[in-house]
């Protein structure tokens, strides 16, 4: 595994990281298992993963609570990385769970401590304002709050999730960030021409997520949309049907010969071609099995070993995306 400094900070993070939404089990169908998700946490462990990022939202705290018990002792040997601000309203149970940004202190400090106790833990290491405000507080004021709570040990750095580059620079110009989490994959690249070097001059390290675009770009999916329940949010994502999945599918055929010829699979070239994006300090990856996660360790080999060739070979399918 290779691991790297979160710029400005005393964090050192593996270049791939391991994302808890879908072990939160709400929005990604009915197939989720806590055995399995917990045998995919200490997959990642031995592989020599030392991010993991959840968030309240999973699950509505399950993700937390799985992660924890997973972890167990090694959690003081790991990166936890965790994010704050996601009011829910609705009903989950009927399909009209919702949630919204609200950023007054009060909330994120009781946001915080609810994740503490769900994770057993009596810090986080790097917690992120999770989407920008939607009930009018200003950044300002978020941000001192994060400070204090930094200043009383509860948070060791904090950064954002899901800014623009406005937003970005803005919270630069009030407090020390220490990253920024942005979506980032083959098939989505619009943060390398702006996202990526704004934080690059700011001193902002990245972390991104979807980098196999919730599993567009593991190739599992061959050339027929999927048929996903209701239950999994991937029925109403556009990405998934149509036209706009033919042209994916018919680009990761092209990615997935290529990783052919690698021989690894295409889920992991995807993963390490984001995760060596300049700027990105480390990518996560999503996964329920421990099989997934060993499919997508082998990125870990690809960022250590892979030749200039066979990278240019790589970056020459990326580019024949257009959208």
């Amino acid at each position: 595994m290779l691991y790297r400094r979160l710029m400005g900070t005393d964090l050192e993070v593996s270049a791939l990281g391991l994302g808890t939404w879908a072990m939160g089990g709400l929005w990604w169908g009915d197939g989720v298992d806590d055995a399995t998700a917990t045998a995919a946490v200490r997959a990642a462990l031995d592989g020599g993963i030392t991010l993991f990022d959840t968030a309240p939202l999973y699950g509505h705290g399950r993700a937390d609570e799985l992660l924890a018990k997973a972890l167990g002792p090694d959690r003081e040997r790991i990166v936890l990385a965790s994010k704050v601000g996601v009011r829910f309203g609705g009903d989950a149970t009927a399909g009209t769970d919702h949630a919204a940004s609200d950023l007054d202190p009060a909330f994120v400090r009781a946001d915080l401590e609810a994740s503490l106790q769900r994770l057993g833990t009596d810090r986080i290491d790097l917690l992120q304002v999770h989407w920008p405000c939607e009930s009018g507080t200003p950044l300002e004021d978020t941000l001192g709050e994060l400070v204090a709570l930094q200043e009383e040990g509860k948070v060791r750095h904090f950064g954002l999730c899901n800014y623009d580059v406005e937003g970005v620079r803005r919270a630069a110009d009030a407090a020390s960030i220490a990253a920024l989490q942005t979506p980032l994959s083959l098939l989505r690249r619009e943060g390398e021409r702006t996202l990526l070097p704004a934080c690059e001059a700011l001193g902002v390290g990245v972390i991104a997520y979807e980098p196999l675009c919730r599993g567009l770009l593991t190739g599992r999916f061959g050339s027929s949309a999927p048929n996903f329940p209701d239950s999994d949010l991937r029925s109403r994502d556009p990405r998934f049907q149509g036209p706009r999945f033919a042209r994916a599918a018919a680009f990761v055929a092209d990615l997935g010969r290529a990783a052919e010829r690698l021989g690894v699979p295409t889920a992991a070239l995807a993963l390490a071609w984001t995760a060596r994006r300049p700027g990105v300090v480390a990518a996560l990856f999503g996964a329920r099995r421990p099989t997934h996660v060993q499919e997508d360790l082998v990125a870990a080999r690809l960022l250590e070993r892979l030749g200039d060739r066979g990278w240019r070979a790589t970056d020459a399918i990326a580019d024949t995306w257009s959208g």
